[in-house]
C-alpha cells in the first residue's frame, strides 16, 4: 500500500494558539449538540468574536480550551470543520512552501510522500467530507480552495 501524505499523530500543536479556530454556523450547532447544550449557551462558555469572526477561546496554556494534553480533542466528533481539515489548508495546498514548513511543527506530515501527493489527498479529503466553502464573511479563509483546486461540476 502505498504511503499517505499525512496520519494525525494527535500531538495538538495544530490545537495550540489563539485565533485559528473559527467556527461557522454549522459548526457552533454541530459543537453546541455534541456538547448538548443550546449554541447560545456554548457560545457564551467556550468561544469569543474576533474580527467579525466567532472562534473558539484557548486556555491559559494556549491550547485550545477542548484539548486535553496526551489525548487530543476532547470534542472529537464535534470539531469545526477548519480542525477536521488540518493541515489540507489553502495555503499549504497551493505552495510547496508552506507544506515545507508544517513539517517541523506536525509530525503526521509525510515528507517523503511529496507535496503533489499531499494536494492530491487534501482536495480529495476536502471534497469527500464537505470541508470546502464557499468565499463568505464566516467562511475560514483556509478553507476557501483556489481557483486551480476547485472541482468542476458536469453540466
Amino acid at each position: 500500500m502505498p504511503e499517505r501524505s499525512f496520519n494525525c499523530q494527535r500531538c495538538g500543536h495544530c490545537c495550540q494558539g489563539e485565533g485559528g479556530i473559527v467556527m461557522t454556523a454549522r459548526d457552533r450547532e454541530r459543537l453546541a449538540r455534541h456538547l448538548g447544550l443550546d449554541v447560545p449557551v456554548m457560545l457564551a462558555g467556550c468561544a469569543e468574536s474576533a474580527g467579525g469572526k466567532v472562534r473558539l477561546r484557548a486556555g491559559d496554556d494556549g491550547y485550545c480550551i477542548f484539548f486535553r494534553q496526551g489525548e487530543g480533542c476532547g470534542v472529537h466528533a464535534g470539531r469545526p470543520d477548519i480542525c477536521r481539515a488540518w493541515p489540507y489548508f489553502r495555503g499549504n495546498l497551493v505552495d510547496a512552501s508552506s507544506w515545507e514548513m508544517i513539517q517541523s511543527d506536525c509530525p503526521g506530515v509525510n515528507a517523503a510522500a511529496g507535496h503533489a501527493l499531499f494536494v492530491s489527498e487534501g482536495v480529495d479529503y476536502l471534497y469527500e467530507h464537505g470541508l470546502v466553502h464557499e468565499p463568505g464573511a464566516e467562511s475560514p479563509h483556509a478553507l476557501v480552495l483556489a481557483a486551480s483546486l476547485v472541482r468542476r461540476k458536469d453540466p
